[in-house]
């Protein structure tokens, strides 16, 4: 499988080689051209020695509400939640609105191997092996018709199995959105699973968006509803606090937080005394996503 996008982030910035085997040849984007760098970039030049992230990090460190606010409450409680059988609604302005099943997605579909950074808006950051396709191509299935602009998610919306939404923490179910041509880039994904297995529930399965250069809430769990608009639309965190939580929300370290500094991050796994590290620009990926936003004041669309 070839490398498609220069990037400073090599197998061993993230996978011990006794859980992934041996494999040598990763895909951190997907664009034609351009070879994966090793640790020879821009994050080492800056003393950012990034520890491997294993599968206990990446599945056991989880932001899922709907299974509560905890950071370890995804992985002890979203067992409960129902994958089989799975269907996506895909509406809106398209050629070929249906509802998908899970199944008939995957048969379609060219699943690739991912390495990005991960970087929540809550100053701590993960790098993670994910599998799966690009949403471009899903959307391209059901046809993108020529006015649309925007593209809209739902999460599944499961009282009986999700503890967390009996308290009004977001306005249920969560959803998001992207600008068409953030959803069309080619390292926007949709991830299937993590380190070659199933994705677990706890981070999203089965199916759940993955926008690198964007902060992690962007990224949303167990879709089950996908609408092309072009009306901008609604987003859960910015639904609940706009002051807080923009539209774009692309990772941006001279744009803090109202309370907190953005400027560094904690890498999980990297220990209890382990330096915070430089925040990249869009998370490492302005090469590939700076362009989306020229002539932009990323201060006021933040």
């Amino acid at each position: 499988m070839a490398n498609r996008w220069k990037n400073d982030l090599s197998e061993m910035a993230v996978t011990p080689e006794h859980i992934y085997m041996n494999r040598r040849q990763w895909i951190a984007g997907a664009a034609a051209g351009l070879g994966l760098a090793g640790m020879g970039g821009a994050a080492r030049a800056e003393g950012d020695a990034l520890e491997p992230n294993d599968w206990d990090d990446i599945t056991s460190y989880n932001n899922y509400y709907e299974f509560g606010t905890g950071k370890d409450d995804p992985a002890r409680y979203a067992d409960r939640l129902t994958t089989q059988p799975w269907t996506v609604t895909i509406d809106g302005m398209v050629d070929r609105p249906a509802d998908f099943a899970f199944e008939d997605i995957m048969a379609k579909m060219t699943i690739e191997e991912r390495l990005y950074r991960f970087r929540c808006v809550e100053a701590w950051s993960m790098v993670v092996p994910w599998n799966g396709f690009e949403l471009a191509d899903l959307l391209n299935m059901a046809g993108v018709q020529s006015g649309a602009k925007y593209v809209a998610f739902e999460t599944a919306l499961r009282p009986d199995e999700m503890p967390g939404v009996q308290f009004p923490v977001l306005d249920w179910p969560y959803v998001e959105g992207l600008r068409l041509d953030e959803a069309m880039h080619p390292l926007t994904i949709m991830a299937t699973g993590i380190y070659g297995r199933d994705i677990p529930n706890q981070n999203g399965a089965p199916l759940r968006l993955v926008v690198p250069w964007k902060y992690g809430f962007k990224s949303i769990k167990s879709i089950v509803r996908i609408t092309l608009t072009d009306e901008e639309p609604p987003t859960s965190w910015n639904k609940a606090n706009p002051r807080e939580y923009g539209f774009y929300s692309n990772v941006n370290p001279t744009v803090d937080h109202p309370r907190w500094s953005q400027a560094t991050e904690r890498q999980i796994g990297g220990g209890l005394f382990a330096p915070r590290i430089p925040t990249q620009m869009f998370n490492g990926y302005e090469a590939e996503v700076a362009s989306l936003y020229d002539g932009m004041d990323l201060t006021k669309n933040f």
